[in-house]
Parts: structure tokens; C-alpha cells; sequence
């Protein structure tokens, strides 16, 4: 099963990437997430990373905070040059799943896609993860990196029009 799933935001494409490539601090940056460990370094230059997300319940029970963990153990590795990020799930029930973040940039900023591949021997069974699972998780990690990255573009330009100007600065 492939699925896509992405959002625009109004934020560099480079600072995005920053932002989501830095995979040990999604614990710290995501609220959704509970554990984003590093296990350590591969001789290819991958990461492994233990995951623990919370995918909220629907309804009233999610509304009251409940949420059930879904843990995975993926080799990451980042692409500086293309804006990629590259995650095969090697252990967990998504183990084989191939998934790619391409961040694109745009006029306003980037655009934003993750694609999950995942072909387990029931095909059943990855439309149920994909609708039950991946893409609410996949959803939220979005939103979150895109208010992150939009406040951080919002405060960096605020940041800018309240520095007096240069004295020196003859071109005004």
C-alpha cells in the first residue's frame, strides 16, 4: 500500500528540513511523541531510532487525553542536497516500511509531502495501519513542524524590522 500525505508552510524549505531532520528531538518538539532515541549509528551512515508516538483515540476519550503508544524502530538517514529524509521501519508491526519526506520549496515557502510505502503479507492490514495509524500520526507531525517553522520565520522577521537601521547604510 502507498500512500502520501502533505501541507504547505509559509517557512524555508531549509529550515523545515533543519527542523525534521533532527530526529532526536522529536521527543522534545513534538507533543504527540513520548521517545525519539538514537540506538546508534550504522557503518552506512543511517541512524537507528527508537520511536514512541501517541495516536490519539477519537471522541471524548481523546479529548480526555487518551491515547494508545505506537513504538517502530527506524533507520533514518538525511539528504541535506535533495531535502529528504529517509526512514525504513526495521522493527515494530510497519516493519518494512519505506518512507520518504520531500520537502519542496514554493513561493510561499515549501510544500511538504511524506510518502509510507508498506507491503506486509496481509494487504488488509496495511490499509487498517496506514487509516488507523500512520496517517493521524503522519498528520500531526506535519501540523506541529509547520506551526514550529512558521513561528520561527514569524519571530526571525520581527527579529529583523525591530534592529535600527545601520548608520553606515547609505542606500536608504
Amino acid at each position: 500500500m502507498h500512500s502520501t500525505i502533505g501541507i504547505d508552510i509559509a517557512a524555508p524549505a531549509a529550515l523545515v528540513f533543519t527542523l525534521a531532520s533532527d530526529v532526536g528531538r522529536w521527543e522534545r518538539l513534538l507533543p504527540h511523541y513520548a521517545r525519539s532515541r538514537a540506538i546508534g549509528p550504522r557503518a552506512d551512515g543511517a541512524l537507528v531510532v527508537e520511536f514512541v508516538a501517541r495516536r490519539q483515540l477519537p471522541g471524548v476519550l481523546g479529548v480526555l487525553g487518551f491515547a494508545i503508544p505506537v513504538v517502530w524502530r527506524a533507520r533514518t538517514r538525511n539528504e541535506p542536497s535533495t531535502l529528504r529524509l529517509r526512514f525504513v521501519h526495521v522493527a515494530g508491526v510497519t516493519r518494512g516500511m519505506d518512507v520518504t519526506w520531500r520537502i519542496e520549496p514554493t513561493a510561499g515557502g515549501c510544500h511538504v509531502s511524506i510518502d509510507h510505502d508498506f507491503r506486509p503479507r496481509v494487504a488488509l492490514f496495511a490499509a487498517f495501519v496506514d487509516r488507523v495509524f500512520t496517517g493521524p500520526i503522519a498528520g500531526r507531525t506535519l501540523a506541529t513542524f509547520k506551526v514550529l517553522a512558521e513561528a520561527l520565520t514569524e519571530r526571525s522577521a520581527e527579529t529583523r524590522r525591530s534592529e535600527p537601521a545601520d548608520p553606515t547604510d547609505l542606500s536608504a
